[in-house]
This record gives structure tokens, sequence and C-alpha cells, in this order.
């Protein structure tokens, strides 16, 4: 089996998060776990294709994301990497993409530069108030007061906490402990917090996503959270956003996620461009790479079953 790299959700060309992509095939939990580790990502994607129309351009394919803790029941920049490679592969533009979360609808096109720009319906965004003591610790762990105001629980398959920072410094000084965010993530069963600056009257935010349970103690970029920012803040009348995010982790990223009028309220679509590379994944602290010249390189390397 081969890994394909791709540099999700870029900023101006440049930056975005390395991921793996790979088609799908008989191994183990324990061997896809292992396979951002020896990627050096922090998310691999296994693809699996189904019926592909080469008249119409669409194609059905199936995703499963993991990082070396475990499956992930989706994974925003992991599907607009998935997107990017099948439209590489086959030209691609409107594809049926069916995760463990559900099916979504996404769509993939190729620029002159080389570039894939990739967008998809994540799907209905619950938003909730926290409840009593759900999010005291995270805060704490955080270093941030107890009565910081704005925080929202949003779900998207999975609840994560959002919470606004007045200013883009303030969410650069954040130097939160990963042990002990983790811990108080796990309480509440939260997959993360995404804290953001306050958005311009264009909808330009900084952002930033820690998620140490499940092994990433901040993502270069996170669309899914971004696509709930998106559900968030159309409540107050914004119908989109862009999240810069990566810059405290040295690796730019962008993140686009609109809200689109639709019969029972707005639907999010979120996205970004990507480009398939040859360089190593260098990016994700704490985890080893191997060089390649190549687009690809082998898995042979893997646990055995």
């Amino acid at each position: 089996m081969n890994v394909t790299l791709v540099r999700a959700c870029l900023r101006d060309g440049r930056g975005g998060s390395p991921t793996a992509v790979l088609d799908d095939g008989p191994l183990t939990d324990e061997q896809r776990r292992a396979v951002p580790v020896r990627a050096g990502t922090s998310h691999a994607v296994f693809l699996s294709t189904g019926p592909t129309s080469a008249d119409a351009g669409t194609a059905e394919i199936s995703l499963r994301f993991f990082t070396s803790e475990g499956e992930l029941p989706g994974c925003g920049h992991g599907t607009v990497a998935a997107l990017a490679v099948l439209a590489d592969r086959t030209g691609t533009r409107e594809v049926t993409v069916r995760t463990p979360a559900g099916a979504l609808r996404g769509r993939a096109v190729r620029h002159p530069n080389g570039e894939l720009e990739a967008w998809f319906a994540p799907g209905p965004v619950t938003l909730r108030a926290p409840r009593n003591g759900e999010h005291e610790d995270v805060l704490a762990a955080l270093g941030l007061a107890a009565d910081t105001p704005g925080a929202v629980i949003a779900s998207l398959g999975r609840p994560r906490l959002l919470l606004p920072l007045p200013t883009r410094s303030a969410l650069a000084a954040l130097t939160p402990d990963p042990d002990r965010l983790r811990a108080a993530c796990d309480r509440p069963a939260l997959l993360g917090c995404y804290l953001y600056s306050a958005p311009t009257p264009d909808g330009r935010v900084a952002a930033r996503m820690f998620a140490p349970s499940i092994g990433v103690p901040e993502d270069i970029a996170n669309a899914n959270s971004t696509a709930c920012l998106a559900a968030h803040l159309a409540r107050e009348g914004l119908p989109g956003v862009t999240a810069d995010m990566g810059d405290a982790l040295g690796t730019p990223a962008t993140i686009k996620a609109v809200a689109v009028p639709g019969p029972d309220g707005p639907e999010i679509r979120v996205g970004g461009t990507a480009k398939i590379t040859d360089e190593p994944a260098q990016d994700t602290p704490g985890t080893p790479h191997r060089p390649t010249d190549r687009t690809t390189h082998s898995t042979a390397d893997l646990p055995p079953p």
C-alpha cells in the first residue's frame, strides 16, 4: 500500500496540514493507527472508492479517519485531502462521501497552478450553552479565567468547545498544559477546544484547535470546527468565516466556511485548497517522518496483524 501526502487547507499556496491519504485494505485498526506516526502526520485517511461516472464526473467514496489514538467519526481537513486525491487521480468533481458519521456531499476542482480546491457539506451542527461544570476545568487548563464569556458547545459528530478571545494576540499567547487539558476535555467527553479571535466585518478570524484527547495537542487545520463556528456566527448574521490557523506551529493554514440558506435553516459548506506534495511531513510535533522523493511511500513496515 502507498501513502499520498497532501497539504490540506493551504494559505496563499503555503503551509497546510500534512495529511496521509491511502487506499484502504485489509488492515487492522492497530495498523491504521500506525500510519500517521509512520508518515509524520497528525491524521491518516483511508479511502475506498465506489461507482464512478466519467461522463458526469461523479463518484462515491468511503472514508475512515485515524490518529495515533484511534478512529474518528469525521475529519474535515482529511475530507479535503481525500477529495483532492480523488480529483487528482480521476478528475472527479462531484462526490458522495460516506464516513462513520454519515453521508456528505463534496466537490473538488483543479486550478491551473496545480492546487486543488475542495468543499463539502459536513451536515447539521448542534449548538448549545455549556452546562454547569462542563467547561470550567477546560478554561483553567487553557490559563483563562472561569468567567471568560461566549463559550458554546458545538457538535458535528462529537462535541467540542468554541470560545472567542478578543484579539489575535490573546489567542497567540495561549500556552495550555496538554495533559491537564486532556483530562479536562475527557471528563465531559469533549473532542477538544477551538478558540478564535473576534471576527472582522468580513468574517476573518484567527483560530487554534487543541485536541490532546485524540492525540493532537494542537491541530494545524480543523475544518469541522470551523464549520461549527460558521454555524454559530450565522445565528449572529455573519454569512461566512475565514479561519487562519497553524501560525503557532509555524505552518499557516486557512479554512473557509459559508452558511447557505436552505429549507431547514442554513446549510454549512466548508473547504480549502490542497496540494499533493513530495515533501516529508515535518510539521507535526513529536511524530517521526521519513523522507521520500515521490508523492507516495510504502507502508510495508506497519505492525503485522
